[in-house]
């Protein structure tokens, strides 16, 4: 089934915490007439410092390329972290049409203000020293994710994110959170959209900021998120990751019965054969 629009941010292809196996594998799945990449797809803050591209983090752009080959149309709107494509604002790269922002008409008629929103972050435009070092610290968080998980494994197969529970205590960027969204709201009502799709935070959210349907696509570092949109224009939120949690722990849960209806209908003599020789 092909949807009319997907909209996805902040992949940070480049970093090591990119969940690129799991954006190639929703990408695999999923078909749209129209892509939306909102910026920081590449972290060149990241790779300026040292060079991370593995196979994964390619696939990933041999898969958007597929897509602009096969008849999607694919926009980039770069975020700070790319910043550098916004040389090329205008241009056609590889089939991708790159933009500063974009105008976005949903199925029900209603106008979106397409952007990263890094230009609504009063410290990357007003403190980029400061974002460079906040950054290196997120970076390090990142960098403990997958040694904890390694532990975590033992007992769950779920991905635990450090760093967003990390925000999730901090009173500050709860807030700083709420100030962005209201921030981008109030700038889209007052130019005459009906909504704003962004990224840039990290925090996935569709929800109503008074006359404005905030959306924010989420990431793909920190949790595996994209926006989609229908035929009939309802947008809805998809978690990758939770979706492929919950089919991992279905599939578990019938292994479990399967393998306990065939020890109630297995002798026990047999039984302990068939152990003996899995053994």
């Amino acid at each position: 089934m092909t949807d009319r629009t997907i909209f996805l941010s902040d992949v940070h292809l480049g970093t090591r915490g990119c969940r690129a196996q799991l954006l190639v594998d929703f990408l695999a799945k999923h078909d749209a007439k129209t892509l939306y990449l909102v910026g920081d797809i590449v972290d060149g803050w990241k790779l300026r410092r040292g060079w991370h591209w593995p196979e994964d983090h390619n696939a990933v752009i041999q898969a958007i390329l597929e897509k602009a080959r096969s008849g999607t149309r694919v926009i980039f709107i770069p975020g700070n972290h790319d910043e550098v494509f916004r040389d090329y604002i205008g241009l056609h790269l590889g089939g991708i049409e790159v933009m500063r922002r974009a105008d976005f008409t949903s199925a029900k008629g209603k106008r979106y203000l397409v952007t990263h929103g890094d230009e609504f972050d009063a410290v990357v435009a007003n403190a980029k020293w400061l974002a460079y070092l906040g950054d290196r610290v997120y970076g390090t968080l990142i960098w403990l994710n997958p040694r904890i998980n390694q532990f975590r494994r033992l007992w769950t197969h779920r991905y635990w994110s450090l760093s967003k529970w990390s925000k999730a205590q901090v009173k500050q960027a709860v807030n700083f959170i709420g100030k962005y969204e209201e921030a981008l709201s109030e700038s889209a009502r007052q130019k005459g959209y009906d909504g704003v799709i962004c990224g840039h935070i990290h925090h996935a959210e569709i929800r109503q900021i008074g006359t404005v349907h905030y959306i924010n696509t989420g990431d793909w570092v920190e949790s595996c998120t994209a926006v989609i949109e229908n035929d009939a224009g309802e947008m809805r939120l998809v978690d990758w990751e939770a979706r492929k949690n919950r089919a991992f722990a279905i599939e578990r849960l019938q292994r479990r019965r399967s393998r306990s209806a065939t020890d109630r209908h297995t002798p026990a003599r047999l039984r302990t054969s068939l152990e003996q020789d899995a053994q």
